[in-house]
């Protein structure tokens, strides 16, 4: 007899979403993560009393799976201001969402960013996308971003001051070779809910999902060295057995494990942080660099967001970059970038970290995957970002399509 009903392979956002939903039905189950901690590409490190996302990251508030599994309260969700400032010819300008701001339409409607063409064309987009649900919007014409944009008539100067930037760090994907589809399921999460921080750091999402597993299940250091059927052998040379089990890993170790090809890629990116005395920016906001020079894509102050982010009476600055050589020219070259930016300050911003992550996000060029099906051999299933919309709703709507799958598969 089996000794597990499953075994999840993985305890990131897929794996621990699809192992609450088995636990909910009373099913004999085992995850195992090779790390130290559960949570998988999303992790939080705490340094010198600040709280580091490996990447810098945002929670949509939005996220349909999200809303169903997670309970925001106890995540003590801080939000972002809606919009965000444009760096571009040695000044900041404004673009914010005029539905929740009302206050900064002027000051939205003059901003160089875009034309007052491009403004109305992004209001006729948020309606568009704000039109269908999900579903539909995935059975839209699909082509990359960037087409996208051109197709909807915006102009050259939103697309590389504001679009590019913007876009670009929510996929790490500079070039906007991204599927339309998932720019427009962003989008609609961005026009019809918040960008937050939980209080604790990103790493409260996955970590609340894994304090729900009764104890015993969740297995951590515990490296997998093959799947067999009906059989997992770990690193260690331990055999356990299972009716059912879920490759919740990356797409890499996923395909190394089911002895399939890999398909796709992976998009990478760096994350700088430093802390300062003071803040560069007061606000909440995302600020973007809009002149197409140098590596900084984006920065934001995460303290500022979640005062928990950073010790009292200090602040901490996450900057993201897509391009970049080595991470000793990065923090040099992001230093003297930034100092145009803010000033001789940015001299005594004191560098705490620099993350750089080679898989960061699944390449979803088009054509780009929509509820691909966790079955992928006898009693062997998959979850992950890569088989959704790459973002944390995928990745749980992933896990808890694998859950359904392995449900009903041994109750037939």
């Amino acid at each position: 007899m089996a000794e597990f009903d499953a075994i999840i392979i993985g305890a990131g956002i897929a794996g621990l979403t699809c192992a609450d939903q088995l636990c909910r039905r009373g099913l004999n189950l085992l995850v195992l993560e090779a790390g130290a901690e559960a949570g998988g590409r999303i992790a939080t490190d705490r340094h010198d009393g600040f709280l580091l996302d490996r990447g810098f990251q945002v929670f949509l508030t939005a996220y349909p799976e999200a809303q169903r599994v997670l309970d925001y309260a106890k995540l003590q969700l801080q939000r972002f201001e809606p919009g965000a400032l444009v760096w571009r010819g040695g000044a900041f300008t404004r673009l914010s969402d005029p539905w929740r701001r009302p206050r900064h339409l002027l000051a939205t409607a003059r901003s160089p960013a875009g034309t007052l063409l491009d403004k109305l064309r992004i209001a006729k987009f948020r309606r568009d996308v704000l039109a269908d649900d999900h579903g539909l919007l995935q059975e839209r014409p699909e082509t990359t971003t960037i087409e996208m944009l051109r197709r909807r008539g915006f102009s050259s100067a939103i697309i590389e001051r504001f679009f590019r930037p913007f876009l670009g760090g929510v996929f790490l994907d500079h070039e906007l070779q991204t599927s339309s589809r998932l720019c427009e399921f962003v989008f609609r999460m961005f026009s019809s809910g918040a960008a937050a921080l939980p209080a604790g750091g990103m790493q409260a999402i996955p970590q609340q999902l894994a304090d729900r597993l009764p104890d015993g299940v969740l297995r951590l250091n515990s490296s997998v060295k093959a799947v067999h059927q009906g059989r997992v052998e770990l690193a260690s040379g331990e055999q356990l057995s299972a009716l059912r089990i879920v490759l919740a890993t990356e797409a890499p170790a996923a395909a190394k494990l089911a002895g399939q090809p890999l398909t796709g890629g992976a998009n990478r990116v760096a994350c700088l942080y430093f802390a300062a005395d003071e803040p560069p920016c007061a606000e909440p906001i995302l600020m973007l660099n809009g002149d197409e020079r140098g590596p900084v894509n984006n920065v934001c102050v995460p303290s500022q967001v979640a005062p928990t982010y950073a010790p009292a009476g200090q602040t901490l600055i996450s900057v993201t970059a897509l391009r970049w050589t080595t991470a000793e020219a990065l923090a040099s070259d992001a230093r003297h970038q930034l100092r145009s930016w803010f000033g001789r300050s940015v001299d005594a911003w004191r560098h705490l970290r620099t993350y750089s992550i080679e898989y960061a996000l699944p390449r979803q060029t088009p054509p780009a995957p929509a509820g691909v099906s966790p079955r992928i051999a006898a009693g062997v299933y998959r979850c992950g970002d890569y088989c959704d919309t790459a973002s944390i709703n995928g990745a749980m709507a992933s896990g808890r399509r694998a859950a359904e799958a392995v449900i009903e598969d041994l109750e037939r």
